[in-house]
């Protein structure tokens, strides 16, 4: 039989050792045992060296908060973006509204938004416009009718999914409409092929006057002021949100959107490089707010469908 000197020394053993397993329970349930590194990806409107210097002082941000090494995923076009999600070789990517809509459909919805940045005045959303040289002779969207129209890319809301939703809602089918369509391969791109005469309009985005891609270029030098001018500008749309696979560890995705949601005043300087010093923070969002992007999206493909069964 035990002492009770024997018996007290036994119990203090057990909850010390207890005590000391705590920490080691916690570092083996870590998500970091599971990731070497966190992969996202970018939708981005901009040609890579951009994409690359823009995101620089994010990665290393997230890399600090996280307590992890963080890569970025470099894709030739938003489907590829979508894909690498979908093929679980991301965690979390920054999409664009119709982007993101495609990825959440692509997997049956094992995607979710976590936020979106908002304008200088602190609005979430943007549109999509109708940009032309500023000395051509449209003024109105009836006017480029016939003549050579760019489309940025098929996953681009912006540059594509909305405008063709909008025109066909004014009885526009740009495939008639128009005498040749075709993807530019990004906004940038767009926009350079109005100026040198490739084609003679393009559709792009546009936040307010001093936040748009033609400002955008305009601020990097890639274009000349005031050379663009806007035909046609659509109903606001939802922001483009940073999103995640909703398959990852709990604890992973509360740090994923902790560290989003501090990010404008936990690293300005990131920030201002991030969004070129044009937003005021961040918002939180939830899927219900793309469900008006799927929409459209459904509705071209059936558009699509239709016009092939005629």
């Amino acid at each position: 039989m035990q002492t009770r000197r024997e018996i007290i020394l036994s119990l203090m053993t057990g909850i010390g050792a207890a005590i000391l397993g705590v920490p080691s329970v916690a570092k083996a349930n870590d998500w970091r045992n599971q990731f070497a590194s966190l992969d996202f990806g970018v939708v981005s409107s901009e040609n890579e060296a951009d994409r690359i210097a823009r995101y620089t002082t994010f990665v290393a941000y997230m890399e600090r908060t996280m307590r992890a090494p963080i890569k970025m995923h470099q894709a030739t076009d938003y489907a590829g973006t979508i894909e690498a999600l979908k093929a679980r070789k991301l965690e979390f990517a920054r999409f664009g509204p119709a982007s993101y809509a495609q990825a959440w459909l692509v997997t049956g919805g094992k995607v979710e938004p976590i936020v979106v940045e908002t304008d200088s005045d602190g609005f979430v959303g943007y549109h999509a416009v109708v940009a032309v040289k500023a000395d051509s002779p449209y003024r109105s969207l009836a006017d480029p009718k016939g003549k050579a129209f760019a489309f940025a890319d098929p996953n681009s809301t912006s540059g594509y999914i909305a405008p063709v939703f909008f025109l066909r809602e004014d009885g526009i089918n740009p495939d008639t409409f128009f005498g040749r369509t075709g993807f530019s391969g990004s906004h940038e791109n767009g926009i350079i092929a109005v100026l040198n005469g490739t084609y003679d309009a393009a559709a792009t985005w546009w936040t307010n006057e001093a936040r748009s891609n033609v400002a955008r270029m305009e601020s990097k030098g890639m274009i000349p002021h005031a050379q663009i001018r806007y035909i046609w500008r659509s109903p606001k749309l939802p922001g483009s949100p940073w999103a995640m696979r909703t398959d990852l560890p709990a604890p992973l995705k509360a740090e994923i959107r902790a560290a989003l949601v501090a990010l404008p005043t936990a690293d300005p300087q990131a920030w201002k490089d991030l969004t070129d010093g044009k937003s005021q923070g961040v918002q939180e969002i939830t899927h219900a707010d793309y469900e008006p992007i799927i929409r459209m999206i459904k509705d071209n493909q059936r558009s699509r469908r239709d016009a092939k069964a005629n």
